[in-house]
């Protein structure tokens, strides 16, 4: 037999999950319990005392004397003799015969009916027979027989009822024990279940919870309002309204959100909020995730709801069936019953008359069962009205952002909505620190107060560095915002922002005075007004790398100061198609734009600044840039590149650019260039780049364009360098490295005013003479080639700080090099061993360098 405590574990779930019993389930369990212990008590009782004790019924009294009892005849044929004994006051004897020689067995209750042989007719006789036999009739049953028609009948004469009402009464018990748990063990939900009880748990005991809120009644407290607005008290729904709705007069280019954190908003929060300690930000962090992630997963479907209400319709059901049946079968447990177990062949009597000494108590037992079922049927009922009579798929946290400052937790559905309309009914206190968890308001407060808390101004002193421009430069990366204490640093000139998809610029930036440069990274950041101002006028270059185009905040094409303006990311997708590309006229001193995208045509919105544009960078992706006839309205253009746009010629548009100057076509697939000697049309066109192409040949043509200064085919198919090219008198700057160069022409010499030559790369193997009277020579890169020697005449070149050699055929150097005054160490790139054959002072002239930290190029 198993104990109470046995049966109750049925209905034991993990305390935690108490939260999601409403009073109505709680109750129920209670309820189920008690008949638990009816049904277990019943069925104890029943185990240990249940029987029924039968005695014979015996036939009515007839006229005729010789009606001997017919159940008798089979048994004995004596009958008439013990009548004739009897008469004869022989009694003990002959009982000692009808009892088949046993002691003879009578039963305490009397006997209803009389033997048929006492004759009615002589009273005499029959007191004289009472004083006889005062024990009463015999029954000529001995004790074993009593004891099978006891059980002959408890099986046929008391109603199933009777015998198995605790069995039943326990299965339907345990039953609704399980159809009220159901939804905390079936798989598909207790995952479910389980994570949000653990969520919730969570929610409820961090300190960020405490805190938040906390924050938001001290934010909202009407003292605070009185100080802030100077406005009479006013009630708190008004004043939360207010409050709400003040991001009105902030600028367009910011939204509510982000003026919660306005810098113009008096800091109350910090002291309070600052004590967050790090441990419990970070926990406070990943339960924000968690919430986000969990909701997305509940909020797909509504399994959860729809078996918490079939559970409760088959408990209503489970119910009514219990109820009908028991009703019917209540009168049947009865005190007395009538069997006729149809064995009067072996006992002589036919009909018997048990009592079933339960049978009160069960009744008993049975009422109070009914009682019980009836009470848990009516909570079944009104569960289903509760179930039905509001959408319990819709969760509006209204309450909780009409007390609170985090007016965006926004609403829930389905099984989400569901489980927090459950945890109302054990406590509303668990839903209204829950919703502080599904703020994006919170949430950014969170991430600014742990920010601001670990990026001190000291730390952030730490990262700022020296760019190539000599420019105190500071790079925050992947960070959740931006700290406040990076407007600290006044001094700072340029600011890169990468990856911080919070971004806000406050007003606190217009501390920053000799900020210029501004580096938005994927990070499309919100500005204030007084900040936006900030910027208008002082801000002079900007850096924007996006995804897509919708990512480029609106406020940077009302940068009416800026010069510089670079733009990386997709121009060209399905989506916007360009579109979201804002007219740039509101940049009114714009000089140079740089465009990094998949451009299949030049932007006509370039063309609203294209009067005071003096540079422009398109470099593509590898996209074929196909429309041109933009750029002829660029007549100020002075510096053009079109790198990587697939172009095979170049682009006849370029030729009415009357003031270029410089002219890059780097990484296309150009094979010839005869259009060249258009360019004799460009007079102040200096530089031309055309390296990383297909160019097989130099056109003579190119000696037309007589005031080019700087040439460059690096990375092209050239297999010889044309006599035209040196004719170019101005040439300062030639670089063919990296070719099919074998020889190197005498002509070379006409080049007076050449600083820099670049031959890397190519199939030299001699050197011109003439090469070294360009006297003027600076950077001179030889390497990669077949040169077997240095001629001595190398010494020349008084003016050559960068001599690379490195990758030829020479076995040693010559000793002029010596005579080379400007040429260090760091500037000669060779082999070790070539170094060490010059002599020991050209080495020691050399290593004069020692201490700048590369003095080899090796």
């Amino acid at each position: 037999m198993f104990t109470l405590a046995e049966v109750a574990s049925l209905n034991d779930i993990q305390p935690t999950y108490r939260i999601l019993k409403p009073w109505w389930d709680v109750f129920m369990d209670y309820l189920a319990v008690v008949m638990l212990m009816v049904a277990i008590f019943a069925g104890t009782m029943q185990l240990t005392k249940d029987q029924v004790v039968c005695l014979p019924v015996l036939p009515a009294p007839i006229n005729s004397k010789a009606h001997a009892t017919p159940g008798n005849a089979d048994i004995t044929t004596n009958i008439p003799k013990m009548e004739s004994a009897t008469d004869q006051d022989q009694d003990g004897r002959m009982t000692n015969e009808i009892s088949f020689g046993a002691s003879a067995v009578t039963p305490d209750i009397p006997l209803r009916a009389t033997y048929p042989h006492a004759d009615s007719t002589a009273p005499n006789q029959e007191a004289k027979k009472e004083k006889k036999d005062p024990t009463g009739r015999k029954t000529n049953l001995d004790f074993q027989q009593y004891v099978f028609i006891n059980q002959m009948c408890y099986h046929l004469a008391l109603p199933w009822y009777s015998k198995y009402f605790p069995y039943l009464a326990l299965i339907h018990t345990i039953i609704l024990m399980v159809s009220s748990n159901f939804w905390f063990k079936y798989p598909k939900t207790c995952s479910k279940v389980e994570h949000f009880v653990s969520i919730l748990g969570k929610c409820f005991e961090s300190p960020w919870t405490t805190k938040a809120l906390s924050e938001t009644a001290c934010e909202d407290s009407e003292e605070n309002k009185q100080r802030i607005t100077g406005a009479q008290t006013l009630p708190k729904h008004v004043s939360t309204s207010s409050d709400e709705g003040s991001p009105s007069a902030s600028t367009p280019m910011i939204n509510k959100t982000g003026f919660k954190f306005s810098a113009e908003k008096p800091v109350i929060e910090v002291p309070s909020m600052t004590i967050l300690d790090k441990k419990d930000g970070e926990q406070a962090k990943a339960l924000f995730e968690k919430v986000r992630k969990f909701r997305a997963h509940v909020e797909d479907s509504d399994l959860i709801y729809k078996l918490y209400v079939v559970q409760t319709v088959i408990k209503t059901a489970k119910f009514i069936f219990i109820l009908c049946y028991t009703a019917n079968f209540v009168n049947a447990i009865s005190f007395e019953h009538v069997c006729k177990p149809k064995v009067e062949h072996l006992t002589g009597y036919e009909v018997f008359e048990c009592t079933h000494n339960m049978a009160y108590m069960l009744k008993k037992l049975l009422i109070s069962y009914i009682s019980i079922i009836c009470v848990y049927g009516f909570i079944c009922l009104y569960t289903l009205f509760w179930l039905f009579r509001i959408p319990l798929k819709e969760y509006s946290f209204e309450k909780v952002r009409e007390e609170s400052s985090f007016s965006d937790i926004p609403d829930v559905k389905n099984d989400f909505a569901f489980l927090l309309h459950m945890v109302d009914q054990y406590d509303q206190l668990y839903s209204k620190r829950f919703g502080v968890f599904l703020s994006e308001v919170s949430e950014n407060k969170l991430r600014e107060i742990s920010l601001n808390h670990e990026w001190t101004f000291e730390k952030l002193r730490q990262h700022v560095s020296r760019n190539a421009q000599d420019k105190q430069e500071l790079h925050l990366f992947m960070l959740s915002g931006v700290p406040d204490a990076v407007f600290d640093l006044t001094d700072l000139d340029v600011l890169k922002l990468e990856l911080i998809p919070e971004a806000k610029l406050p007003a606190k930036i217009s501390q920053m005075t000799n900020l210029q440069e501004l580096h938005l990274c994927h990070c499309p950041a919100k500005v204030e007004q007084t900040a936006f101002s900030f910027l208008r006028d002082h801000l002079r270059c900007l850096h924007v790398k996006f995804t897509d185009v919708a990512e480029i905040p609106a406020w940077v094409y009302l940068l009416k100061n800026l010069r510089e303006l670079y733009l990386i990311g997709n121009l060209n997708s399905e989506n916007n198609k360009m579109i979201g590309l804002e007219s740039l006229r509101e940049l009114r001193h714009l000089k140079i734009l740089h465009v990094k995208s998949n451009l299949t045509k030049v932007p006509s919105n370039i063309t609203d600044v294209a009067p005071h544009l003096t540079k422009l960078v398109i470099h593509n992706d590898g996209t074929k840039l196909l429309v041109l006839n933009s750029l002829k309205k660029m007549m100020n253009v002075a510096e053009l590149e079109l790198q990587n746009c697939e172009l095979e010629r170049i682009p006849h548009a370029i030729f009415s650019l009357s003031n270029l100057q410089e002219l890059d076509l780097k990484s296309n697939n150009i094979r010839t260039i005869e259009e060249i000697i258009s360019f004799q049309h460009l007079k102040r066109l200096t530089c031309l780049k055309l390296w990383h192409n297909k160019i097989v040949t130099i056109p003579p043509s190119i000696t037309h364009v007589k005031n080019l200064e700087s040439l460059y085919f690096s990375n092209n198919k050239l297999e010889s360098l044309p006599v035209a090219v040196f004719s170019l008198q101005k040439l300062r700057c030639l670089d063919v490295s990296y070719n099919n160069i074998s020889m190197i022409p005498v002509e070379i010499g006409l080049l007076q005013n050449l600083q820099h030559l670049h031959i890397t790369g190519n199939k030299v193997d001699v050197l011109p003479k003439q090469l070294f009277k360009c006297v003027k020579m600076r950077t001179l890169n030889l390497g990669q080639n077949c040169i077997t020697s240095l001629p001595e005449k190398i010494g020349q070149l008084s003016q050559l700080t960068q001599l690379e050699l490195k990758g030829n055929c020479l076995d040693r150097l010559p000793a002029q090099l010596g005579q080379c005054r400007l040429l260090k160490k760091s500037g000669l790139v060779v082999e070790d061993h070539l170094f060490d054959t010059l002599p020991l002072e050209v080495k020691e002239a050399l290593n004069q360098d020692i201490n700048i930290p590369f003095a080899n190029g090796i």
